[in-house]
């Protein structure tokens, strides 16, 4: 795992005049979807780096032990084997950046990681009252020392919304603090929910003050809000990012979730990183993409690739 973000003192200056000009976001923003993808063996290398940086997910309902199992077991192999062997990458050993659960079901992934050889892989849990973050503060920061006594290495926190819709910031920086240490050793990633954040202008805001309390990741979304990863609000963030490496020279990663279902889209989100924060930041230290059904896509596309077919998606795990 990369160093961590210990965060700096809460200075309201860093916020207080940020104004967003919207128009020229979108413009930006817009531009990275039109030009033409990187294609052959260029392309098949993004894909593998987009499953590299997925964190395979599943919070659903009727989450159980059986898919949770399936879920690891495909986060230490998201490649099938002939594709990694024609490919000639069997070496890189690659994985998924992550398995994601609900803490009721970390102990479940560390026990199906440890059977399969891949307990290296990182095991992200939601906590904080995930999706609504509406539970009482102690609640929310039992949860996360649960989730981390449990055996999650990452933890998924969502910020106080009426906060950031109130302007109280300094609220948002206490408590995001406070759930950084419940972390302990564990990295925090910030979800922000940034379809129920308002304005850019919160956007922005919440993800410096997240930073500055000490996040390892901003998020954009839990995935369960009406609008989620979109490149508007993932190019704020990015933007935020870069400013807070400028001014304390630590870098600070990026998650997208929400909404990101192909393998376009995962390149499209990596040109992003590349083009606003560099190669650096093009790795899963500092990249994760939250997604349950990505890499069935990404797996067709290199399936093309090596075969110049596509096959049915029931042909590969997860499917």
């Amino acid at each position: 795992m990369s160093e961590r973000n210990q965060g700096v003192e809460w200075d309201e200056s860093w916020i207080k005049d940020v104004k967003i000009n919207l128009p020229a976001v979108k413009a930006r923003a817009a531009t990275l979807g039109t030009r033409r993808t990187v294609k052959k063996k260029w392309q098949a290398a993004w894909l593998l780096k987009a499953a590299a940086c997925i964190d395979l997910t599943t919070l659903a309902g009727d989450d159980t032990s059986v898919n949770v199992q399936r879920l690891c077991y495909k986060a230490k192999n998201p490649i099938r084997e002939d594709l990694v062997t024609a490919l000639g990458v069997k070496h890189l050993q690659i994985t998924c950046g992550a398995v994601c659960v609900y803490p009721s079901r970390v102990s479940e992934v560390v026990k199906s990681l440890k059977e399969c050889g891949g307990l290296h892989i990182p095991i992200a849990s939601v906590a904080t009252g995930f999706p609504a973050g509406q539970t009482p503060l102690h609640t929310r920061l039992e949860e996360i020392r649960y989730a981390v006594k449990e055996g999650a290495t990452e933890i998924d926190i969502v910020i106080n919304r009426p906060y950031v819709l109130s302007g109280n910031w300094k609220a948002v920086y206490d408590e995001v603090r406070q759930m950084r240490e419940a972390c302990g050793e564990a990295h925090m990633k910030t979800i922000l929910a940034t379809g129920e954040c308002g304005t850019m202008t919160n956007v922005y805001k919440a993800s410096m003050v997240c930073m500055m309390a000490g996040a390892d990741f901003i998020k954009t979304s839990t995935g369960k809000e009406g609008v989620n990863a979109i490149l508007p609000v993932g190019l704020v963030m990015v933007r935020a990012i870069r400013e807070y490496y400028e001014r304390t020279w630590v870098k600070v990663g990026f998650k997208p979730a929400g909404g990101i279902r192909t393998a376009k889209d995962a390149c499209v989100w990596l040109s992003l990183m590349k083009e606003e924060l560099g190669d650096a930041w093009l790795n899963p230290h500092f990249f994760r993409l939250g997604a349950s059904s990505l890499l069935v896509d990404v797996e067709r596309q290199l399936y093309h690739h090596v075969y110049g077919r596509y096959a049915a998606t029931h042909e590969f795990p997860m499917s």
